[in-house]
Formats: structure tokens, C-alpha cells, sequence
């Protein structure tokens, strides 16, 4: 069961629903958006309808939610959301081009990434100061010393940072330097760090898992929006499958799939699905007329000398199509490139 608070809610009348439901013998899990209040309720359904929830103060309506994902799901959520980033939309309405390095090396190369993908027209910087890893002896990153640059970088352009934590330890960390924080494929049922940033208000990204159906993902999303976080956008970055001509099988279909099941906007990232830069092009062009929110691509100065993934980052010719296409194809889907609202270079 869901508890949808009116517009302009006061904690006072909030704080009174979770106390009556916790007085009743349940839970009750506060989730913030940018617009509204939901509270997530955990027990028994019927001594919560008892309860008369809904003629309590503050309260707009009470919804009975059959998915497990009650609240990333549609059921109560009709509308689509759009989440921000530092002033940078992703949602409904927009295509949002996010590009940059796979992984931050030098503030050289991460600037010139950064300046390749600004010139494209991309709105926010990609790039990975903690890098897991299949082998233990690949590139792992820079780590805190990444992330210092990267912020380096975004004084120097405006681009706001979206790079990945992998512990739940290092969130507070992370989030001191980064406007969206990314969980990657491998940790996304890491049910620890799901938890840790729900409950901050930070905007995520959620990469699907590389073995995980769409039902998982959205419960992965799920851990995060009922810790208080509602600020999710999901990431199909291709999946696992027995097809070896890829790196990994972009599930083209998730998009319209997770949208009629989920208000979360969906985004697209065909460097890791495809593996190869002459992949990225034709599949960034399926998924903005598939109807995804928007894509997220690699970028570097020098692919060959790449400490990850060159193969597949793009070069500058490859942007000038790239920023043509986004352009083209974004109108003729009924909706406009993704623009900041406002620049702040802190």
C-alpha cells in the first residue's frame, strides 16, 4: 500500500502517518521527490485500511499497488518523472547526452574528454574514479584522487559529474564531489549501497545488471526509492546472453518495456552494450527512436592509449555524427535535446 502526500505536504502531517502506521504494527518508508511525498507501507493491508489513512491531514489518496515495486512502479505514479542533476533534465520530453571518459587517468585526458563531448553537445560528464573490474590485475581507477579531478574539470566547463560508487562505505565520499551517482551492473543488487544512497537525495543512476531480468531491476530500484531516494534514472547497458558478436546484447526492448511498468525515465548506454566505436553510433540512434530518455556514451582523446574500454570510445568525428544525430532524431520523436537551467561552476 502507498500513502501519496498532497503538494506542499508539512513534516508534522507526515510524521503523524507514520506514527498511526507504525502504532498499527507496520512500517512505513518515507520517499521524497522533487514534487511530492510517498510513503511506502509494509504489513498488514487490511489493518492499514482500518486505519482510514486517507481522511488523515495532508494526505492526497491511498493506493493499493499489486507489483512488488510499489513505489518506482506506475500504478500510483501515472505520470512519468523527470529527475535533475544539477539543473540537467532527464525525462519525458528531452534526450539527454551524457558522455566522457569510461575512466578518469589524468586531468589532461579528462578535460579534452570532457571538452570532445561538451562540443557534441553533451549536458553532463561521464567518468570513473573507481573502476571494478573483471580482472584484479585491470586498471581500477584513481579513486579519490579521480574524483578531485573531475571536479577540476566541471569548474572548467559547467558539466555536471555522474561516476560511480561501488561500496556503500565510500557514498558520503563520493557524493561530496558528484551531481548523479552511478551503480554499476555488478553492484546493482549490492543490497548494501542500494540502501546507503536511498538514503541520500542525490540523483542515481542504475545500471541493469548484466544477468538481471527487468522484474530485478526495478527491485533494485526499488531498495533505493524506499529508503527515501526517488531521484532514479535506469540504465539498459546490455545484458548477458549466449551471442558472443557483442561485448554484451543491448535489450533494445527495455525501454518501452520499463516504461509502461515504471515513472523512472530510462537511458540508453551502447558503448558497453556494443564493445566496438562503430557500434555506438546505430545503436544511440535505435534507442532515441525507441523513446529512451537519453544515452550515455564513451568519449576519449586517444583511444588507443586507453586504460579501459578504447575500443569502443568515441573519437571526434565520431561525435560530430553523434551530435547530428541526437540533434535529427530528437525532433523527429516530438522532443528536444536536454539543456542545464541554469550553470554553476562549483
Amino acid at each position: 500500500m502507498v500513502v501519496v502526500m498532497k503538494p506542499g505536504v508539512a513534516a508534522g502531517e507526515v510524521a503523524a502517518v507514520v506514527a498511526c502506521v507504525e502504532a498499527a504494527g507496520g512500517q512505513a518508508f518515507v520517499s521524497r521527490g522533487v514534487h511530492r511525498v510517498i510513503i511506502g507501507l509494509v504489513g498488514d493491508v487490511e489493518v492499514f485500511a482500518s486505519l482510514d489513512l486517507a481522511a488523515m491531514p495532508g494526505v492526497a489518496q491511498v493506493t493499493r499497488v499489486s507489483t512488488e515495486y510499489k513505489l518506482v512502479s506506475r500504478e500510483h505514479h501515472p505520470e512519468r518523472s523527470v529527475v535533475h542533476a544539477r539543473g540537467v533534465p532527464i525525462g519525458p520530453g528531452t534526450v539527454t547526452l551524457i558522455a566522457g571518459p569510461c575512466a578518469v587517468e589524468t586531468p589532461e585526458q579528462t578535460l579534452a574528454a570532457a571538452q570532445m563531448a561538451q562540443a557534441a553537445g553533451a549536458t553532463m560528464l561521464r567518468g570513473g574514479a573507481f573502476k571494478p573490474r573483471t580482472s584484479p590485475y585491470a586498471f581500477q581507477g584513481l579513486g579519490e584522487l579521480g574524483l578531485r579531478i573531475l571536479a577540476d574539470v566541471r569548474v572548467e566547463t559547467g558539466l555536471p559529474i555522474v561516476t560511480e560508487v561501488t561500496s556503500a562505505h565510500d557514498v558520503a565520499m563520493v557524493a561530496e564531489y558528484a551531481d548523479m551517482l552511478q551503480i554499476g551492473t555488478r553492484n546493482m543488487q549490492n543490497f548494501a549501497l542500494l540502501q546507503a544512497i536511498g538514503e541520500t537525495n542525490m540523483p542515481v543512476m542504475l545500471k541493469r545488471g548484466m544477468n538481471a531480468t527487468i522484474q530485478e531491476w526495478l527491485m533494485a530500484a526499488e531498495y533505493i526509492a524506499q529508503r527515501g531516494n526517488l531521484e532514479i534514472v535506469l540504465c539498459e547497458r546490455g545484458i548477458r546472453t549466449f551471442e558472443t558478436a557483442t561485448r554484451n546484447t543491448l535489450d533494445i526492448s527495455a525501454v518501452p518495456v520499463v516504461q509502461q511498468l515504471s515513472h523512472l525515465p530510462v537511458i540508453i548506454d551502447p558503448s558497453h552494450s556494443g564493445g566496438r566505436r562503430e557500434l555506438v553510433l546505430p545503436l544511440s540512434r535505435a534507442a532515441i527512436v525507441a523513446g529512451a530518455d537519453g544515452i550515455i556514451v564513451d568519449v576519449h582523446p586517444r583511444p588507443d592509449l586507453a586504460l579501459c574500454d578504447g575500443a569502443q570510445a568515441l573519437v571526434a568525428s565520431d561525435l560530430e555524427v553523434l551530435a547530428r544525430s541526437v540533434t535529427d532524431l530528437t525532433a523527429f520523436m516530438g522532443r528536444i535535446p536536454a539543456k542545464r537551467r541554469y550553470r554553476s561552476a562549483g
